[in-house]
């Protein structure tokens, strides 16, 4: 994360419908970037909550009716693909187009 932005920006994860638990290829591969993802839960991210938010990024679940980033002007939808079929290589691409993803709108939000 950009140091100008650490101390200003509150990130919320969750999931409109949340799996149970982290797919194992997932885990893997965060690891490899030194991030522990093992004891992770995934959460229910609730309306209200991201109706707080100034910015919302879907990651490709349908949003229209459930997430305020339907709503929103300040959204987005990444439409990405579940990692739960994926090869380990597709989801280290995955991984790393969200990572550019990231840098990219914290680089939006600092402009």
């Amino acid at each position: 994360m950009h140091s100008v932005l650490e101390d200003q920006i509150g990130i919320v994860t969750g999931g409109t419908r949340p799996v149970i638990s982290l797919y194992d290829v997932v885990i893997e591969v965060m690891n490899e970037r030194g991030i522990d993802l093992r004891d992770r839960i995934p959460r229910e991210t609730s309306k209200e909550e991201l109706a707080d938010c100034e910015y919302v990024v879907a990651m490709g679940c349908t949003a229209e009716g459930v997430c305020p980033a339907a709503w929103r002007e300040t959204s987005v939808d990444w439409g990405l693909n579940d990692p739960e079929a994926m090869e380990l290589d597709a989801v280290r691409k995955l991984r790393d187009g969200i990572e550019t993803r990231v840098e990219e709108s914290f680089d939006e939000i600092e402009s």
